[in-house]
């Protein structure tokens, strides 16, 4: 077998990300994304873009700080070089506050960001309804410039984008080798994953370009990102809704939380509403799989199910989907090895 054809399903951060992975580290393979939809269309376009982790409760700790710790790594390179305003990343420092002092004051992930500490009473002050905070710096992808970048550095290397709806992974063989299969909330369909759940956010983009530094509230439901162009102002998160149209009511309870902490947020203007839905799952699934049909194979590698937290761990994911891609492609080269997968 000379070149593995292989086929990415999914055109998000995930998506695109495990794409450029593959496209980098497996030899002698060709790399088309299939999706029905492109940025800056997809869920990762709704996304404030912040290297805040997210908790998986049934995913180790390891595993999850080393996805968050070599996603934060590569971004910062990135933001330390000259493709920094092109790939749309920069640094942001502010505060994560709570209202009680809470379990675990020390996350896993507080050595992977920049001067974690705790808040001095002189920052507290700024904010009279919580007791305790986290000072630190943290990246920001500004997703609307980083999807259409990643999508350029796979064409550079060769990858191909094909705008099509894929119903049933079957319909990529014979055409495909291995197929990742980054469909995120579509595999609930796709591959008939029930433990794959909407979980509906609803974000703000106001002009307020003199917050400079970000808040977060603990419980992650208020939250005030400053970027390069706008200021998102959040949210929810609406287990189980299916539903795209922005809602005023919440569009007004977002703002007014915002405010309570931001009270300059009163001048903001150009307000725009954004709703995504988040690709909820138990943990992610990032696993091998042949599939067996009439006497043929498919070497499938399903990566999807990040939930609020995809653009903190996709690169460090990527990695890993992009090594189980290369085991497929040794076994492929090696009929023997296959029926191990």
């Amino acid at each position: 077998m000379d070149t593995v054809r292989i086929a990415v399903v999914g055109a998000g951060v995930i998506g695109l990300s495990t794409a450029v992975c593959i496209s980098q580290l497996v030899p002698q393979c060709s790399v088309t994304i299939i999706s029905d939809k492109f940025t800056p269309d997809t869920t990762s376009d709704v996304a404030a873009g912040i290297l805040i982790p997210h908790a998986y409760p049934d995913t180790p700790i390891d595993t999850q700080k080393r996805w968050f710790r070599e996603t934060f790594n590569h971004l910062s390179s990135i933001a330390s070089s000259a493709e920094a305003v092109d790939a749309g990343v920069h640094l942001v420092s502010g505060w994560q506050i709570f209202r009680s002092i809470p379990t675990e004051q020390v996350p896993f992930w507080a050595d992977a960001v920049l001067g974690f500490r705790k808040m001095t009473e002189a920052e507290l002050k700024k904010f009279p309804q919580h007791v305790f905070g986290h000072a630190f710096t943290t990246l920001k992808c500004e997703t609307s410039v980083y999807l259409p970048w990643l999508e350029k550095r796979l064409k550079t290397h060769g990858g191909l984008l094909l705008c099509r709806r894929v119903e049933d992974l079957w319909e990529l063989q014979p055409s495909f080798d291995i197929v990742v299969n980054c469909s995120g909330l579509g595999s609930r369909e796709l591959v008939g994953d029930s433990t794959v759940f909407p979980v509906r956010g609803q974000i703000l983009q106001v002009q307020a370009p003199w917050v400079k530094h970000f808040i977060r509230d603990g419980s992650g439901l208020v939250y005030i990102y400053p970027g390069a162009s706008h200021v998102t102002l959040g949210g929810t998160r609406q287990t189980g809704d299916w539903n795209l149209s922005p809602d005023a009511e919440i569009s007004r309870d977002i703002f007014s939380r915002c405010c309570a902490l931001e009270p300059s947020l009163h001048r903001a203007h150009s307000v725009k509403e954004r709703v995504g839905l988040r690709p909820g799952r138990p943990s992610v699934l990032l696993q091998k799989e042949v599939l067996a049909r009439d006497g043929q194979r498919l070497c499938v590698v399903h990566h999807y199910g990040h939930g609020s937290g995809g653009i903190s761990v996709h690169w460090g994911c990527a990695l890993e989907a992009a090594r189980l891609v290369s085991e497929c492609v040794q076994a492929l080269r090696t009929p023997a090895l296959t029926s191990k997968l």
